[in-house]
């Protein structure tokens, strides 16, 4: 645990594009044997440009976006005719699976703080496919880009009722309170009336708290008020909320709790489906 906590450290004290050059020169020669033996995929980006999900490989890393998918069949009812929008689209893990699934009926929107997973998901399936269209928005996040634009005021960049679905898989993850606040706002909305969120997240209570404070290799170690943190160096590095806060957060933003499924990232319990938590809301 010592040695995972202060690799962690170390990690975190590095900037965002120096953690970003790491990552490139650690998979290069992973990327380079997958090209010459033909084992890339033509959407999915070379492993060291890949920040969220898997980039053990890139069969890896289409299940990953199946499993998202399915997930969203089954916790909000997701239809081929959808407009949905995917806040943190990354590189695609989970637009790469929709294209199979959303109809000509449908369309997916997604936007990213970091540019070159958006310019890759442009040039790849965007290209390809007329009804996905990705923004970037370089907003500010100590884990991922500098900027004066704050994720706490942001405004969405899109009609209101626009979409039937809106999906973040580990966006709230890594961001504060005060911009969780503000973007459960935005997707009120965003949503038409009925309309449906899903998003992945840690949440905590007061019989867990102490344990996810201590546990092994990850932790949240750092208390604030309703919240906890993995590092204080880097804040957006990773968030667990407790449920309390998190219901009033809800309760503001005018959205309705449909369910919450807790993850094994508490409990190592693997016969649960997801790592981390799951949240659905409803916008009635």
């Amino acid at each position: 645990m010592k040695k995972t906590n202060a690799l962690r450290k170390i990690w975190y004290n590095l900037s965002a594009n120096q953690r970003f050059l790491i990552r490139r020169l650690y998979y290069f020669p992973s990327d380079f044997k997958d090209t010459i033996t033909g084992k890339r995929h033509k959407y999915v980006a070379p492993r060291g440009y890949i920040y969220t999900g898997s980039p053990a490989s890139s069969e890896l890393y289409l299940k990953q976006g199946q499993q998202q998918v399915g997930l969203l069949k089954q916790y909000i009812d997701l239809k081929p005719e959808d407009q949905v929008l995917d806040i943190g689209s990354g590189v695609g893990r989970t637009a790469i699976a929709l294209t199979d699934y959303l109809n000509e009926k449908g369309g997916y929107s997604g936007f990213d703080a970091v540019e070159e997973g958006v310019k890759w998901c442009n040039k790849t399936i965007g290209k390809d496919f007329s009804n996905f269209k990705f923004n970037y928005v370089p907003l500010d996040n100590d884990l991922y880009n500098k900027s004066d634009i704050k994720a706490d005021d942001f405004v969405f960049q899109y009609e209101d009722e626009q979409f039937d679905k809106v999906f973040l898989f580990s966006v709230f993850t890594h961001m504060m309170v005060s911009e969780i606040e503000n973007y459960l706002k935005e997707i009120k909305r965003v949503l038409k009336p009925g309309g449906m969120c899903f998003t992945t997240l840690f949440y905590y209570n007061k019989e867990n708290e102490n344990y996810i404070a201590s546990m092994d290799n990850f932790n949240f170690p750092v208390a604030k008020d309703g919240y906890r943190l993995m590092s204080d160096k880097v804040k957006s590095a990773n968030i667990a909320i407790s449920e309390l806060k998190l219901d009033a957060m809800i309760l503001a933003s005018g959205l309705t709790k449909v369910t919450t499924v807790d993850g094994f990232w508490k409990d190592k319990d693997k016969g649960k489906i997801e790592y981390q938590d799951i949240l659905v809301l409803e916008k009635k």
